[in-house]
């Protein structure tokens, strides 16, 4: 895909990804641009189908994966979720950088692509932290919270694999996690910048 080389922000649910994200794209909407993921969840309060995410059926997302219309899918809790090729494309057609908000099994998919783009790991200081941030939600069924919970820890494992990530930024504190977020975006462009 041409275009200025894609972000994939990944880290487990509750870690903070979504609240870095709209507070980049806030401060720098003509630089940056959120590449709106499909799911076949329900929406949460205060969710917009099309800004959050393209809410769709099973039958349509398989359909699409089917098609080879996604660059990554993965499933979670029952619901499937993926990043369309046509999504990146939009973004990158306004001549903005393209951030992905992905999992794992999302990370490891693209890994397999030629989409190339640069890899950051938001992580929760602790599991206990995390574990308070999703109760705090008050979203999730005991039972969700306990799946999403397995998955955080398998991620940040994940996360310390040599290679799977360019940037680990540990969440600790919001200003301070959204200015490393910052330096580490203005690093990789500047880079590839100074590269061509």
């Amino acid at each position: 895909m041409a275009g200025p080389r894609p972000v994939v922000l990944s880290g487990p649910s509750g870690a903070g990804k979504s609240t870095l994200l709209k507070k980049l794209i806030k401060e720098y909407d003509s630089v940056f641009g959120f590449s709106v993921s499909h799911t076949t969840r329900n929406p949460r309060p205060g969710e917009e189908n099309g800004k959050d995410y393209h809410y769709v059926t099973r039958e349509v997302m398989q359909a699409g994966i089917d098609n080879g219309d996604f660059i990554e899918n993965a499933e979670f809790s029952g619901n499937m979720y993926g990043t369309s090729k046509a999504a990146v494309q939009d973004v990158q057609a306004k001549n903005l950088i393209c951030i992905l908000d992905i999992d794992m099994q999302g990370v490891r998919n693209i890994k397999g692509t030629n989409l190339n783009p640069i890899y950051i790991s938001i992580q929760p200081p602790s599991i206990e932290i995390l574990e308070k941030r999703l109760r705090d939600r008050k979203t999730e069924s005991e039972e969700s919270l306990q799946k999403r919970l397995h998955a955080a820890k398998v991620e940040m494992e994940f996360s310390k694999e040599p290679g799977a990530f360019d940037v680990i930024i540990v969440n600790d504190s919001l200003e301070d996690a959204y200015g490393q977020l910052k330096n580490a975006l203005l690093e990789a462009t500047f880079l590839e910048k100074v590269q061509k």
